[in-house]
């Protein structure tokens, strides 16, 4: 399709358009074009985000029938990423109104506002402004800091915003993919938004997929008929339906093998599960919540990981950044850690000297908060009946000093 030029000579404005609905884009892109606004289409919600990760765009257009995700949930999710972000509401297939969503008062909602109502060409939509009901939880609500989840402690502004991201997704049902280190709390953060959200009272299902051998993975996670293989006496229901109705948490998701990414993928797309041996396929409720050390991006790059599948799961992305990028958070987790020790104990309560404390911040933790757990319980033994943790506890006394 070809435009005819821009009148303007001032950069434009651009705005990613979203819909499965190739007529009614081009029509919407055609329109735009004729005043000057630069605009990507997109087709569907796993494209929109791609896309909005690889570009900023100042508004975002949003057919409320996208073909993979609902739109509010795109809308939330991009406005997370961008807060000025102008958001409109669509209907590609009847005439409802264009919902302006977030600050729909501002000139550039009225300037699209006026294009698409000056548009007459189209009969399958028309817009107004209307005032949109308040989400249940608006982004312009979230407080700039969040009190920290359940089992995270410490006082960074990097802690504080792990746990503002996992509050806010935590009562959706959107797929969450949470990337850190080893050992930096992933799966903390993934109990947390479970036990934050409506599924708390359901099942929490944890598989570790680098845990399992290949050959045994589909059985795990999808189940099997009875007889479907040699030894199989009877049927086994999979992890998958073990969750139903709760979350699931899909561990070392990166290290699923290439065969697997092509089932996980249909079982995210269709929600029904198709044990071994049989030709019934099951409906599944399940939210699920995928973590990863790996850096996937460039797994898709390098076609170990399926771009599609990424999409799916990196739907709303927790980054937990590494112990030794919060430097504040190790001493109130290390006095946490030695709480709980004397408790167990039925101890007095152990502190840790000056020195100490010096110590730990000044190390590396390579192997993030799980180190610091297992060095403190370490530390506690050594120090016997001592009410302060001193230096010589620490096992890397000799590296610091």
């Amino acid at each position: 399709m070809s435009f005819p030029a821009a009148r303007r000579a001032e950069p434009a404005n651009s705005i990613l358009v979203a819909s499965s609905n190739l007529e009614f884009r081009n029509h919407v892109l055609e329109t735009l074009h004729l005043k000057s606004w630069l605009a990507v289409e997109a087709s569907s919600g796993a494209d929109a985000l791609a896309k909005a990760e690889a570009g900023r765009f100042e508004a975002l257009l949003l057919d409320r029938w996208l073909p993979d995700l609902e739109f509010k949930e795109v809308a939330a999710i991009l406005q997370i990423r961008n807060p000025k972000v102008e958001v409109l509401m669509m209907d590609s297939e009847t005439a409802e109104p264009i919902i302006a969503d977030g600050p729909c008062c501002s000139s550039r909602a009225r300037e699209l506002l006026r294009i698409f109502q000056s548009s007459t060409e189209s009969p399958v939509w028309e817009c107004r402004t209307i005032t949109a009901p308040a989400p249940t939880l608006a982004v312009a609500q979230v407080p700039a800091r969040f009190e920290a989840l359940p089992g995270m402690v410490g006082p960074s502004d990097k802690l504080a915003e792990v746990s503002r991201l996992a509050r806010l997704v935590s009562h959706r049902n959107t797929t969450v993919l949470l990337a850190g280190e080893t050992g930096t709390g992933k799966e903390v953060v993934a109990r947390a938004v479970y036990r934050l959200s409506q599924r708390a009272s359901q099942p929490f299902v944890v598989v570790n997929c680098a845990a399992i051998p290949e050959s045994l993975l589909e059985a795990e996670l999808f189940g099997y008929a009875r007889g479907a293989f040699t030894g199989a006496f009877q049927s086994y229901l999979g992890k998958i339906h073990a969750a139903h109705g709760g979350t699931l948490l899909l561990d070392e998701i990166g290290e699923l093998p290439l065969s697997m990414q092509v089932k996980l993928l249909r079982f995210l797309q269709e929600g029904e599960v198709q044990r071994l041996g049989s030709q019934d396929a099951f409906r599944v409720d399940v939210r699920v919540i995928a973590a990863t050390n790996a850096d996937l991006k460039d797994s898709v790059r390098t076609g170990a990981f399926r771009r599609d599948l990424y999409y799916r799961l990196a739907v709303f992305p927790i980054t937990i950044p590494p112990l030794r990028d919060r430097v504040e958070d190790i001493v109130p987790l290390a006095d946490h850690f030695l709480a709980g020790h004397s408790r167990q104990a039925g101890a007095p309560r152990k502190a840790l000297s000056a020195a100490a404390c010096s110590m730990l911040e000044h190390h590396s933790w390579p192997g993030n908060v799980r180190e610091l757990q297992h060095e403190i319980e370490r530390a506690f033994i050594l120090s016997g009946d001592l009410l302060q943790i001193f230096p010589e506890h620490l096992s890397f006394a000799g590296l610091h000093a």
